[in-house]
């Protein structure tokens, strides 16, 4: 649509990219059991990860109420905690758990992001929705209903990316979580079709946040609870929206105030195709290796060269490595790394641990394995070069690929087999490959995080998934809390 005059009080319709997310999030019906087969392993997953960041006391720290005390008996659970907490600070909480150790899901375009960190807001407010149901003898949602909303979330987030690159202009992705969170809870809410457009163009209103966080010489942990606190700013625009606070129509298209002049240089976004299930249905799973997407299959390379160089480390002359442009753009790094959250998007670092070790976990990004010399040895010693294939094929919709190659070269002229991976285990095109190995990412973070009998409870019933889909919201996050809340 064309900008309104900025002189004239005449107040326009909705912009055409509000209108098309509300309308989809509020109405659209999902009828893809591919989607839906998806989204369960989806959830499975995004759990997975929450419980393994609690491990770690710099997440724990943030977690709980934000004023000590300000707990909500009834509210919405924290899973892997006793948390009960307002259905805003939930969705913080669960999103910051699920970011935590960049082990989620994650979507790859003209933008990339994780769309399951949009599952804090979603499971914080489907939980406070199911037991304020119960307590108003009501029924409550089921986990299907969650399963929706994630498909929703996903293809809002995706959509979006596909051809409209924030990083470009310094916005971080989480922009995205923000907008995506904002319709679907509003929706789950019952808010109206004016609600949800209302809603969200209060979230594009927020503008979006630097991407300074994720990049040298300021990278930092905000970028592993960013996403928190853009899902649980969703929840509290849903929850203005509902209380009959007013909207912004043309918060996108207003000339020089709207969003395209302010932050996009001008340009109106692109949306290349209908909102319907393809992003979920596409969705790229990190199953092996806690490292940004764009390096995922140079560390599968890296392992693979593990056993041919582990014995050879100081005879090590270069070690070549091409990736995408988006890879040299983000992760290609060099120079001291000062925390974890740097050492986890620095390409060098990620392939020097498994060429080394034979493994990368996410405790390899701590202080103490980081002051092992060898690591910054064969980081000095790595080019990093864009292979134009591996670019042409990332962007390309019938492939997605995410393609790195290693080589390593040695003192005496000889070198190892030059070792390609165009796509990892969580690409579609490996989903028989990659399926086993998450439902063993989730049922080993279950065990670890929770006592026996608790975690057999849980498995069993991840293990059903007819009866899964069925299961109330309260019963399913009563299972998963560490202090046996009733539902």
């Amino acid at each position: 649509m064309s900008a309104p005059d900025s002189r004239s009080a005449q107040r326009p319709g909705p912009d055409a990219v509000l209108s098309a997310i509300a309308g989809y999030a509020r109405n659209f019906t999902v009828e893809s059991e591919l989607a839906y087969d998806t989204a369960r392993y989806c959830l499975m997953d995004t759990l997975a990860c929450g419980f393994q960041a609690l491990k770690y006391p710099a997440c724990r720290k943030l977690l709980g109420p934000v004023v000590p005390g300000a707990v909500m008996v009834g509210g919405a659970r924290v899973p892997g905690t006793s948390f009960e907490l307002d259905p805003v600070q939930a969705a913080f909480n669960i999103g910051a758990m699920i970011r935590w150790l960049d082990f989620n899901d994650t979507w790859l375009a003209a933008e990339w992001g994780h769309p399951s960190d949009n599952l804090g807001g979603i499971l914080a407010v489907a939980d406070y929705l199911a037991r304020n149901a119960v307590m108003s003898g009501k029924t409550p949602p089921s986990v299907r209903e969650v399963l929706t909303a994630m498909i929703k979330a996903h293809e809002i987030q995706g959509v979006l990316a596909l051809e409209n690159s924030f990083n470009r202009v310094g916005l971080d992705h989480v922009l995205l979580v923000r907008v995506a969170s904002t319709a679907v809870v509003a929706s789950m809410l019952g808010a109206s079709l004016e609600q949800v457009v209302n809603a969200v163009s209060n979230a594009w209103i927020d503008g979006g946040a630097l991407r300074t966080y994720r990049h040298a010489p300021n990278t930092g942990s905000r970028k592993s609870w960013a996403a928190g606190d853009a899902t649980s700013r969703a929840v509290r625009h849903a929850l203005i929206a509902l209380s009959g606070e007013m909207g912004y129509p043309s918060a996108l298209s207003a000339k020089t105030w709207g969003f395209y002049d302010v932050l996009f240089k001008g340009r109106a976004f692109s949306l290349p195709q209908p909102f319907g299930s393809y992003v979920m249905e596409n969705v790229l799973f990190k199953i092996s290796y806690p490292a940004e997407f764009h390096a995922q299959t140079a560390v599968e390379a890296a392992m693979t060269l593990h056993p041919q160089v582990r014995d050879r480390l100081a005879d090590i002359e270069r070690i070549l490595i091409e990736t995408q442009e988006p890879g040299v753009r983000f992760i290609d790094k060099t120079g001291p790394l000062a925390n974890p959250a740097d050492r986890d998007h620095c390409l060098q670092y990620m392939v020097a641990v498994p060429l080394i070790f034979g493994r990368l976990s996410a405790a390899d990004y701590e202080d103490a394995l980081a002051a092992d010399a060898r690591i910054d040895a064969l980081r000095a010693k790595m080019q990093v070069r864009e292979n134009p294939t591996f670019t042409q094929e990332y962007y390309a919709p019938d492939k997605r690929y995410i393609g790195n190659a290693v080589q390593v070269f040695f003192r005496d002229g000889s070198h190892s087999a030059r070792v390609q991976v165009d796509v990892p285990i969580g690409h579609r095109k490996r989903r028989a490959e990659g399926m086993p190995l998450l439902v063993g990412k989730f049922t080993a973070s279950v065990d670890a995080h929770f006592g026996a009998k608790q975690a057999e409870r849980i498995k069993a019933l991840f293990a059903r998934l007819a009866q899964l889909d069925a299961l109330p919201v309260n019963e399913l996050m009563a299972a998963l809390v560490t202090n046996g809340s009733a539902a």
